[in-house]
């Protein structure tokens, strides 16, 4: 583990889902994308890590939604906390940083998908911005 990874645990809401993550990566993004606001009420903040560094205990409890073609996102069932974001072609996989127990340790870094953002809010910290996963954003 180095100064760019942690260790974390968390869960969901009601205590019906939790995991441990080792190897995850120690800086947060947020997605501003339609899905996301749209399933989380608001937008995603993420970490990420491969699945196979994620053990989850109560996984009969987590229902998996294919948001589209490449990804599926998982939340509890009982509560409905969103916690995972997995692509279907690889071992990609996202912990949603409000579901890791604090103290995290993590810091956000970046902004994505900003061009889809909700026009309710305006992102004011000077972090870089995307409008993709990797197209630097360029205010017109």
């Amino acid at each position: 583990m180095s100064e760019e990874t942690k260790s974390v645990s968390g869960g969901c809401y009601c205590g019906k889902v939790r995991y441990r993550a080792s190897y995850i990566s120690a800086e947060i993004t947020e997605c501003h994308c339609s899905q996301c606001r749209k399933q989380s009420g608001h937008r995603y903040a993420v970490t990420s890590t491969k699945s196979g560094n994620v053990t989850i205990e109560g996984t009969g409890n987590i229902t998996w939604f294919r948001a589209s073609p490449a990804a599926q996102r998982g939340f509890c069932a009982t509560c409905g906390s969103h916690l995972f974001w997995r692509s279907l072609s690889d071992d990609d996989m996202a912990i949603l940083a409000a579901s890791i127990d604090e103290p995290i340790g993590l810091r956000l870094v970046s902004h994505i998908f900003v061009e889809d953002k909700g026009d309710y809010y305006t992102i004011t910290d000077d972090l870089p911005q995307f409008t993709g996963y990797d197209m630097p954003y360029s205010p017109a």
